[in-house]
Protein backbone atom coordinates (compact mmCIF):
# COMPACT_ATOMS: atom_id res chain seq x y z
CA UNK A 1 0.00 0.00 0.00
CA UNK A 2 1.19 3.20 -0.79
CA UNK A 3 1.93 5.79 1.96
CA UNK A 4 0.26 8.30 2.61
CA UNK A 5 0.13 11.83 3.76
CA UNK A 6 -2.36 12.84 6.70
CA UNK A 7 -5.03 14.48 4.80
CA UNK A 8 -5.72 11.25 2.77
CA UNK A 9 -4.92 8.98 5.66
CA UNK A 10 -7.70 6.38 6.85
CA UNK A 11 -8.55 2.75 5.23
CA UNK A 12 -12.23 4.16 3.80
CA UNK A 13 -11.68 6.26 0.31
CA UNK A 14 -15.58 7.16 1.47
CA UNK A 15 -14.44 8.11 5.33
CA UNK A 16 -11.88 10.46 3.90
CA UNK A 17 -14.39 12.26 1.14
CA UNK A 18 -17.01 12.70 3.83
CA UNK A 19 -13.97 14.32 6.41
CA UNK A 20 -12.54 16.71 3.50
CA UNK A 21 -16.09 17.87 2.39
CA UNK A 22 -16.82 18.61 6.47
CA UNK A 23 -13.73 20.80 6.39
CA UNK A 24 -14.84 22.79 2.89
CA UNK A 25 -18.40 23.22 4.72
CA UNK A 26 -16.14 25.28 7.00
CA UNK A 27 -14.57 27.55 4.26
CA UNK A 28 -16.23 27.12 0.83
CA UNK A 29 -18.11 30.07 0.46
CA UNK A 30 -20.28 28.87 -2.13
CA UNK A 31 -21.91 24.95 -2.43
CA UNK A 32 -19.36 23.06 -0.67
CA UNK A 33 -21.05 20.04 -2.07
CA UNK A 34 -21.24 21.25 -6.18
CA UNK A 35 -19.58 18.36 -8.41
CA UNK A 36 -18.77 18.85 -12.17
CA UNK A 37 -20.65 15.83 -13.31
CA UNK A 38 -19.67 14.26 -16.76
CA UNK A 39 -22.02 11.65 -19.07
CA UNK A 40 -21.91 10.64 -22.12
CA UNK A 41 -24.95 10.87 -24.97
CA UNK A 42 -25.64 7.54 -26.87
CA UNK A 43 -23.23 8.91 -29.67
CA UNK A 44 -20.49 8.83 -27.54
CA UNK A 45 -20.67 13.02 -27.51
CA UNK A 46 -19.57 13.59 -23.41
CA UNK A 47 -21.14 16.04 -21.73
CA UNK A 48 -20.55 18.09 -18.00
CA UNK A 49 -22.36 20.02 -15.50
CA UNK A 50 -22.55 20.91 -12.19
CA UNK A 51 -24.78 19.85 -9.67
CA UNK A 52 -25.23 19.25 -5.80
CA UNK A 53 -23.56 15.75 -3.76
CA UNK A 54 -26.51 15.10 -1.50
CA UNK A 55 -25.04 12.51 0.35
CA UNK A 56 -22.20 10.37 0.82
CA UNK A 57 -23.33 6.66 1.40
CA UNK A 58 -20.19 3.80 3.08
CA UNK A 59 -19.96 3.15 -0.64
CA UNK A 60 -21.40 5.38 -3.07
CA UNK A 61 -22.34 9.17 -3.52
CA UNK A 62 -25.95 10.43 -4.40
CA UNK A 63 -27.48 13.69 -6.05
CA UNK A 64 -30.91 13.80 -7.25
CA UNK A 65 -32.29 15.16 -10.65
CA UNK A 66 -35.01 15.10 -13.10
CA UNK A 67 -35.16 11.83 -15.15
CA UNK A 68 -36.20 13.52 -17.93
CA UNK A 69 -33.51 15.79 -17.86
CA UNK A 70 -30.36 15.28 -20.45
CA UNK A 71 -27.90 14.09 -17.97
CA UNK A 72 -30.62 11.61 -16.25
CA UNK A 73 -31.06 10.00 -19.89
CA UNK A 74 -27.47 9.43 -20.64
CA UNK A 75 -26.61 8.16 -17.11
CA UNK A 76 -29.45 5.66 -17.59
CA UNK A 77 -28.37 4.82 -21.24
CA UNK A 78 -24.67 4.67 -20.27
CA UNK A 79 -24.88 3.01 -16.99
CA UNK A 80 -22.05 4.75 -15.60
CA UNK A 81 -20.71 8.52 -15.02
CA UNK A 82 -17.89 10.27 -13.20
CA UNK A 83 -17.66 13.70 -11.44
CA UNK A 84 -14.95 15.92 -9.87
CA UNK A 85 -15.58 18.17 -6.66
CA UNK A 86 -13.19 21.08 -6.42
CA UNK A 87 -12.18 22.81 -2.94
CA UNK A 88 -10.48 26.23 -4.31
CA UNK A 89 -10.33 27.15 -0.61
CA UNK A 90 -8.81 23.78 0.79
CA UNK A 91 -6.53 23.10 -2.80
CA UNK A 92 -8.02 19.64 -2.68
CA UNK A 93 -10.51 17.85 -5.43
CA UNK A 94 -12.17 14.34 -5.36
CA UNK A 95 -12.58 12.59 -8.55
CA UNK A 96 -14.87 9.12 -9.13
CA UNK A 97 -15.82 7.20 -11.75
CA UNK A 98 -18.07 4.45 -11.64
CA UNK A 99 -21.94 2.34 -11.59
CA UNK A 100 -24.71 4.35 -12.01
CA UNK A 101 -28.28 3.27 -10.20
CA UNK A 102 -31.22 4.86 -9.51
CA UNK A 103 -32.35 6.10 -5.89
CA UNK A 104 -35.86 5.95 -6.21
CA UNK A 105 -37.41 5.12 -3.38
CA UNK A 106 -38.06 5.96 0.60
CA UNK A 107 -34.57 7.54 0.55
CA UNK A 108 -35.34 9.96 -2.12
CA UNK A 109 -38.85 10.72 -0.84
CA UNK A 110 -37.18 11.94 2.09
CA UNK A 111 -34.59 14.10 0.35
CA UNK A 112 -37.69 15.98 -1.23
CA UNK A 113 -39.95 16.49 1.38
CA UNK A 114 -36.86 18.13 3.02
CA UNK A 115 -36.49 21.06 0.45
CA UNK A 116 -38.47 24.37 0.33
CA UNK A 117 -42.00 24.69 -0.96
CA UNK A 118 -41.07 26.59 -3.89
CA UNK A 119 -37.64 24.30 -5.16
CA UNK A 120 -40.70 20.86 -4.56
CA UNK A 121 -42.77 22.83 -6.84
CA UNK A 122 -40.58 23.97 -9.11
CA UNK A 123 -39.51 20.23 -9.27
CA UNK A 124 -43.11 19.81 -11.25
CA UNK A 125 -42.98 22.33 -13.45
CA UNK A 126 -39.92 22.24 -15.04
CA UNK A 127 -39.26 20.30 -17.75
CA UNK A 128 -35.76 20.27 -17.61
CA UNK A 129 -33.82 20.38 -20.31
CA UNK A 130 -36.61 20.99 -22.65
CA UNK A 131 -37.03 24.17 -24.80
CA UNK A 132 -38.82 27.11 -22.67
CA UNK A 133 -41.09 29.61 -23.73
CA UNK A 134 -40.43 32.51 -20.94
CA UNK A 135 -39.66 32.71 -17.40
CA UNK A 136 -43.02 34.30 -17.35
CA UNK A 137 -44.50 30.70 -18.69
CA UNK A 138 -42.09 28.88 -15.52
CA UNK A 139 -43.29 30.39 -13.24
CA UNK A 140 -47.39 30.50 -13.86
CA UNK A 141 -46.48 26.74 -14.43
CA UNK A 142 -44.87 26.76 -10.62
CA UNK A 143 -48.23 28.98 -9.63
CA UNK A 144 -50.22 26.10 -11.29
CA UNK A 145 -48.74 22.99 -9.77
CA UNK A 146 -49.10 25.00 -5.69
CA UNK A 147 -52.65 25.74 -6.79
CA UNK A 148 -52.62 22.22 -7.36
CA UNK A 149 -51.09 20.67 -4.88
CA UNK A 150 -50.58 23.02 -1.69
CA UNK A 151 -48.40 23.14 0.98
CA UNK A 152 -47.44 19.17 0.19
CA UNK A 153 -46.53 18.15 -2.76
CA UNK A 154 -45.63 14.36 -3.28
CA UNK A 155 -42.12 13.75 -5.18
CA UNK A 156 -43.13 13.39 -8.76
CA UNK A 157 -42.52 10.40 -10.55
CA UNK A 158 -40.15 11.82 -12.92
CA UNK A 159 -37.98 13.29 -10.08
CA UNK A 160 -35.16 11.55 -8.04
CA UNK A 161 -32.19 10.36 -7.31
CA UNK A 162 -28.85 8.77 -8.84
CA UNK A 163 -26.21 6.67 -6.58
CA UNK A 164 -22.92 6.63 -8.06
CA UNK A 165 -20.81 3.55 -6.82
CA UNK A 166 -17.13 4.31 -8.14
CA UNK A 167 -14.47 1.53 -9.11
CA UNK A 168 -11.76 4.55 -9.37
CA UNK A 169 -11.64 7.74 -7.07
CA UNK A 170 -8.43 9.91 -7.06
CA UNK A 171 -7.90 12.43 -4.13
CA UNK A 172 -5.59 15.20 -5.27
CA UNK A 173 -4.19 17.88 -2.75
CA UNK A 174 -1.92 20.79 -4.02
CA UNK A 175 1.88 20.64 -3.21
CA UNK A 176 4.37 23.68 -3.60
CA UNK A 177 5.90 24.13 -7.14
CA UNK A 178 3.24 22.22 -8.55
CA UNK A 179 4.05 19.25 -6.87
CA UNK A 180 0.80 17.73 -6.15
CA UNK A 181 -0.02 14.92 -3.84
CA UNK A 182 -2.25 12.69 -5.81
CA UNK A 183 -4.01 8.86 -4.03
CA UNK A 184 -6.13 6.43 -6.75
CA UNK A 185 -7.96 4.31 -4.97
CA UNK A 186 -9.20 1.52 -7.91
CA UNK A 187 -11.01 -1.66 -7.87
CA UNK A 188 -12.22 -4.10 -11.17
CA UNK A 189 -15.44 -4.45 -9.55
CA UNK A 190 -17.77 -3.19 -6.57
CA UNK A 191 -16.82 -6.38 -4.79
CA UNK A 192 -13.04 -6.29 -5.12
CA UNK A 193 -10.67 -4.62 -2.22
CA UNK A 194 -8.98 -1.39 -3.26
CA UNK A 195 -5.42 -1.17 -4.79
CA UNK A 196 -4.33 2.47 -3.86
CA UNK A 197 -1.59 3.38 -5.82
CA UNK A 198 -0.07 6.89 -5.24
CA UNK A 199 0.67 8.79 -8.67
CA UNK A 200 2.61 11.76 -10.20
CA UNK A 201 1.33 15.26 -10.39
Amino acid sequence: MAQRAEPFSGDDPFVIARRWMDEASKSELNDPDAIALATVDESGMPNARVVLLREVEADAFVFYTNYTSAKAQEMDHAGKAAFVMHWKSLRRQVRARGLITREDGPQADAYYASRGLKSRLGAWASRQSQPLESRAALMYEVAQRGVEFGTNPPRPPFWGGFRLTPLELEFWADGAARLHDRFQWRRATVADKWEITRLNP
